[in-house]
């Protein structure tokens, strides 16, 4: 299926051909008036023949910038189109990770920042209740629990 943009690109090669087609010619008469006419002659189609291969030359860029641009779009529009297909494909890779740890009965994200805030409100109702409690009993417990941690620390070193 030809578009507009493969016609243009074909006209213009056609046209170079033309171009280059002509000024093969052109050379070949500049020799047949050479030999019949001299050098002055000669110079005056070398003169013809570098304008001619400047137009040419200039309309071979202008079509070559034209096939850049086009495929620089192409390259960005195939980008776009692949980093959306990504995304679809990673938002399907995580739903069905998290499907399998459901499965497997792994606390979801959810129910873990719910049990971290039960956790918070618990520790501050336990701070409130033991800052009620008598400072005697407080002083009683550390002095309690300093033996058994430092057992707990020269297991931890020993291993």
């Amino acid at each position: 299926m030809a578009t507009q943009d493969d016609d243009s690109n074909g006209k213009a090669a056609d046209r170079i051909k033309d171009s280059a087609q002509q000024i093969w010619l052109a050379g070949l008469g500049a020799f047949a008036k050479m030999q019949q006419e001299g050098s002055k002659a000669f110079e005056a189609l070398v003169k013809d023949g570098a304008g001619m291969q400047k137009k040419t030359q200039q309309a071979a860029e202008e079509t070559l910038a034209q096939a850049q641009q086009r495929m620089a779009g192409f390259a960005s529009e195939f980008g776009t189109k692949a980093a959306g297909q990504w995304g679809k494909l990673e938002n399907i890779f995580e739903e069905r990770v998290a499907r399998a740890m459901e499965k497997l009965g792994a606390p979801s994200a959810a129910d873990m920042a719910a049990l971290q805030a039960r956790v918070e409100a618990l520790e501050a109702q336990l701070k409130k209740s033991q800052g009620a409690a008598a400072p005697r009993k407080t002083a009683a417990r550390k002095t309690a629990a300093a033996p058994a941690a430092k057992k707990t620390l020269r297991r931890s070193k020993a291993s």
